[in-house]
């Protein structure tokens, strides 16, 4: 893209713009609830499965089983919520993390909880939240429209990283207050709110007199070999994936890292670690909102792709604890810039009937790609070591991604469209996105 990517940034005359629509306001809110209610049940059946079998067979099983269903179905349920109304589609993905929450209760309460029966509920938790996405992203568009479409999904993300950050607190509460058995019970019922909220949200995910193809395997993937001449969305798709596979995630790794600075609060490194690129990520999305900055661009995208493999891989060689605590704050705020301004990008230049089915497509590679990081940084770094791995991997990400820059640069010039809200949208010409 040329010289339109380098034009001036805005700053919004509205900060949180998004917020001003009431349905957007009682989604992200529920929403919140739930992301918080998943991690709070990760606490909880973990502790528990780790109790009753100590299978670190069982604990990988656990992360491949919560991201598989991203990687093998986000395109097919995209589709599906291209034809269905997206309300429903949330709730009963919503009805699903209940009842497995709920059969978690009862597995432990009987004291029949067995390997086989905890696999399926873990596939069935990863296939919970694989349902709910590629919905929840058609209906913050239908919530708040073109113009508030950056803010929504923002502050949504944003939202999803607090669910995240005081998910482990709160589970930690109710494992220590409640138990496991009558914790996992409570925990089922924080995901009520977002169910409740809906029935009042007037927003189905998709405009009226749409008409998507009927859902299937196929039409779902020929939208995404339809969508390839478009490079905005194919470049964020790409680069999704790509810094997926290689520093999706590095959790499982994180007591290692923490036991290399040598101190003996081990546990409270580890926990601070984690905190840090949390905290990032939702300190850094209520900035951008704060600050007004509402540019969409590929150009703007990349370059925090390139922020989040720099500040990775600082973590990664850096033995100064104080040092590595501001890297991965940086990793996890410029993690949240990139992915919610990709799914803006793809979202608005998607073609109405063809929206979910993008946006399934971009979640395949966003999360469903993450188990790959299992062998970038895990089974590499079993071999080279996990500092090394993880620098190796990040580094990498970066130079991806400016050479994704190359690619996005070959495309005509983008036009620039102001947004309601006085932030920037700046995409491919020959590519409208409404």
């Amino acid at each position: 893209m040329s010289s339109a990517v380098a034009a001036p940034a805005r700053r919004s005359g509205l900060a949180f713009a998004s917020l001003k629509h009431r349905d957007f306001r009682f989604y992200v809110s529920g929403a919140t609830l739930s992301m918080m209610a998943d991690n709070i049940e990760h606490v909880i059946t973990y502790w528990v499965l780790w109790e009753t079998f100590h299978s670190p067979m069982l604990a990988g099983f656990a992360v491949i089983s919560h991201w598989a269903p991203f990687l093998l179905l986000s395109v097919y349920l995209g589709a599906m919520a291209d034809r269905y109304d997206c309300r429903r589609i949330i709730q009963a993905s919503q009805a699903l993390f209940m009842l497995v929450s709920i059969s978690w209760g009862v597995l432990f309460l009987s004291g029949q909880l067995q390997m086989w029966n905890a696999m399926l509920l873990l596939s069935l938790h990863g296939l919970a939240g694989a349902i709910w996405t590629p919905a929840e992203q058609l209906m913050l568009h239908d919530i708040v429209g073109r113009d508030h479409l950056p803010s929504a999904v923002r502050l949504n993300a944003t939202g999803r990283q607090l669910g995240i950050v005081l998910g482990p607190a709160v589970g930690g509460a109710l494992l220590l207050f409640a138990g496991p058995n009558l914790g996992i019970f409570l925990n089922a019922l924080i995901y009520l709110p977002l169910s409740l909220s809906l029935l009042s949200v007037r927003a189905t995910g998709h405009k009226e007199g749409a008409e998507a193809r009927k859902v299937s395997l196929g039409t779902a993937w020929q939208a995404l070999a339809e969508a390839g001449s478009n490079r905005a969305i194919m470049s964020m798709i790409a680069m999704a994936g790509m810094a997926a596979f290689l520093i999706g995630t590095y959790t499982p790794q994180m007591p290692e890292f923490a036991g290399d600075f040598g101190s003996s609060e081990t546990g409270l490194i580890y926990s601070m670690l984690l905190l840090a690129s949390g905290a990032g990520a939702v300190l850094g999305g209520l900035l951008l909102e704060l600050t007004g900055f509402s540019r969409v661009a590929v150009k703007t995208a990349l370059g925090c792709v390139a922020l989040w493999g720099i500040s990775t891989a600082g973590f990664a060689i850096t033995g100064l604890y104080p040092l590595a605590l501001l890297f991965l704050f940086l990793a996890g705020a410029s993690q949240l810039a990139f992915n919610s301004m990709a799914q803006t990008i793809v979202q608005l230049q998607a073609p109405v009937e063809q929206r979910g089915r993008l946006v399934g497509a971009f979640s395949m590679a966003q999360l469903g790609l993450r188990t790959g990081s299992g062998v970038s940084v895990g089974v590499v770094g079993s071999a080279i070591g996990i500092h090394s791995a993880l620098a190796f991997s990040a580094a990498l990400t970066t130079l991806l991604a400016l050479g994704m820059l190359a690619y996005v640069r070959g495309a005509a010039a983008p036009a620039a469209a102001v947004l309601a809200d006085g932030g920037e949208l700046l995409l491919d010409a020959d590519k409208p996105c409404c």
